[in-house]
Order: structure tokens, then C-alpha cells, then sequence
């Protein structure tokens, strides 16, 4: 049995860190862990410029501990009014990796997002000329379409079309969670990544209603049967290429996730590759995890791959039951519970 394991530092190529005064408590736990981060830019307003990204970059480096390397990977938030002027600038910056699609109302923060993808296939031209690549929240906002089939119904009427439009686009389908997309990534060329979160790897539907309605089990997109669960499992585990980590950590106060509408998100930065590590583990598989952490989303951006290491210790440690955001707390992924890989110091 591996009691010690020591791999290439890894990044989160999704993470959400809200912004003022709760970065100083959000972003050590990632940089703690993660050399790079792929921020989203779901801010009140959006970042849809290079200089806000620049901005914001600087608010989150600012955050950043002392003994701690990190580097803030920046995104633009796609909008109907997105520029190709606004493309090759962000090309151009050395600061922005990405843009991102959020269907309007899709999720948290998503009400400028975009409602028809197709108006905006001119600017996505621009974008596959430019190699930046489009990271799309893959979900149908159609109150005709179930939930739990709102990822699966978007591979069809939106997804699909877009590959075919626009075949020279780099497009990373984020948090994955069906069968469904992971048979569409491993069927599609390379120009198709994916990222996976703990929570979709960890849990299945079941977990939203143990004990009654948990609203800190609630995320979108939600939590799916296990029968999918065990299928992203498999991707992550199976040393494919295109699948790579993404947290998707999404910081929200106690008070707004318990509440009459309680938001979406789960907070996972605390402990996100330890997460990840129970899971290789218990698949049999912690020799992929460094792949899948350290290796496949760098390879992807086209990205140098990071050089220097953490180790993680299989060492019991109980996730506190609440973390400090800003005046607030907010619960985390796994609070009170026992883990059974901890990072080393």
C-alpha cells in the first residue's frame, strides 16, 4: 500500500474565486495546492475585457501568501456583445487563457451570458483563428427540459452544431457529468477537452437528499445517478488525455446556500487534491492521478507542465466544519468528515 505519494504540482483549470475582501480567504487554499488556476470570470459585473482580467489578476495576486507560487490564469466572459477586436487583444495579452460561455441563467452570475450561441459563431471564428480556446457551461436553459438531462439535451442542440460550424475551435467542456459527454469527448478529436470536478467523482444524486434536502450538496450542473458517476470515474482513471481536473470550486456564504433559494456551487479549494487523490485511490488508480492533475490540462492549453512537486500523505485529518469568507463562513466540501489523504507541509 503507498503510504507517501509525491507527483508534478498540479492546476485547477476551473476555479471560481469571487472577489474583494474574501480573496484573502479563498485563494491560499488553492495556491496552496495548484500552481495555475483557470479563473472564471462570473464577477458582478463580468470580466469581459483585458483590462479587467488584468485588474482582476492583480486583486488575486495580491492575495496570495507569502511562501506560496501561483499564477492566475484569466478568462473573458463571453457576451453578445464580445468583439473579435475584444479577441485579439485578449490573444494578444499573455494574460487571458480563455473565454467562457455561460447559457443566460445557466447558473451563478450567468444573467449576461449568452442566449442564442450562434450569433456570436463570428467572434468564435476569431477565437479559432487565434487558438484561444471557448469553455463552455454546458447546459440547455429550456424549462421544457429536465434538470438531471439539461447537459445531455445541450450536446445535442448546441454542442454538436458548434463542432461541426467551427471545427478548428478548442472547446473545453467544463464539470461533465453523464454519460452522454463522456462518450462525446472520448468520439470527438482532440480539439475537445474536458474537466472534472471532486463532487461529480465523490457523490451521485443520492447525496442531495440524505438526511433531507442538503443545499451543500447543490451545484450545476446537479449531481447525476450513479451510473454516471461511475462512468466519469472511469475517464478520470483511464489515463485518456482529454479529461483533466477542474474543481469547479465555488465559494458561497452559509447564509446564501441556506436559504429559501439556496445557491449553487460546492467549495472544494480547502482540500481539492486530496479529493481527488480518495478517488484514484479507491479506483485503484493513484497512478494516473498525477497524469490527470498535473499533466493533461497543461498539455491541452498548450502549456509548459509545471516542475516542481507536492507530496500527499495518507495521514486521516478532519475537514473543519467552517471556513472564514470575508465577515461570513461557508461550509465545505466534505465539513466535519474524515479524509484519508492529507498534503504534506
Amino acid at each position: 500500500m503507498t503510504n507517501t505519494l509525491t507527483i508534478t504540482r498540479p492546476d485547477d483549470w476551473h476555479l471560481h474565486l469571487r472577489d474583494g475582501h474574501v480573496l484573502a480567504d479563498i485563494v491560499p487554499h488553492t495556491a496552496r495546492r495548484f500552481a495555475r488556476a483557470i479563473v472564471m470570470p462570473n464577477l458582478k459585473p463580468p470580466v469581459v475585457n483585458v483590462d479587467q482580467a488584468v485588474a482582476y489578476r492583480q486583486r488575486i495576486l495580491a492575495a496570495v501568501p507569502d511562501n506560496c507560487s501561483f499564477d492566475p490564469l484569466m478568462t473573458l466572459y463571453l457576451t453578445g456583445q464580445t468583439r473579435a477586436s475584444d479577441i485579439r487583444q485578449a490573444s494578444a495579452s499573455g494574460v487571458v487563457q480563455a473565454v467562457k460561455y455561460y447559457p443566460a441563467g445557466a447558473t451563478t452570475n450567468s444573467d449576461a451570458g449568452v442566449k442564442d450561441l450562434t450569433r456570436v459563431y463570428p467572434v468564435l471564428e476569431v477565437m479559432a483563428e487565434e487558438n484561444l480556446p471557448l469553455l463552455v457551461h454546458g447546459e440547455v436553459v429550456d424549462p421544457q427540459v429536465d434538470v438531471f438531462d439539461r447537459e445531455a439535451v445541450f450536446i445535442d442542440r448546441v454542442l454538436l452544431p458548434l463542432l461541426q460550424t467551427i471545427p478548428a475551435l478548442k472547446v473545453v467542456f467544463e464539470h461533465i457529468t453523464t454519460v452522454e459527454a463522456v462518450a462525446l469527448v472520448k468520439d470527438t478529436p482532440d480539439r475537445l477537452g474536458a474537466t472534472i470536478t471532486p463532487q461529480h467523482l465523490l457523490m451521485n444524486r443520492n447525496a442531495l437528499f440524505q438526511g433531507g434536502i442538503s443545499p451543500h450538496h447543490y451545484c450545476l450542473p446537479v449531481l447525476k445517478r450513479e451510473a454516471h458517476r461511475q462512468a466519469l470515474v472511469e475517464a478520470a482513471t483511464s489515463g485518456d488525455p482529454r479529461f483533466f481536473l477542474g474543481t469547479d470550486s465555488a465559494p458561497h456564504a452559509k447564509s446564501a446556500k441556506e436559504s429559501s433559494c439556496g445557491c449553487a456551487g460546492m467549495y472544494s479549494a480547502h482540500a481539492a487534491i486530496e479529493f481527488y487523490a480518495q478517488v484514484f485511490d479507491d479506483a485503484g488508480a493513484l497512478d494516473k492521478l498525477e497524469a490527470f492533475a498535473s499533466f493533461h490540462g497543461a498539455d491541452f492549453y498548450g502549456l509548459p507542465r509545471n516542475r516542481d512537486s507536492i507530496t500527499l500523505e495518507r495521514s486521516p485529518w478532519q475537514v473543519p466544519q467552517m471556513l472564514r469568507f470575508g465577515n461570513e463562513e461557508l461550509v465545505p466540501l466534505g465539513a466535519g468528515e474524515m479524509l484519508p489523504w492529507k498534503l504534506s507541509d
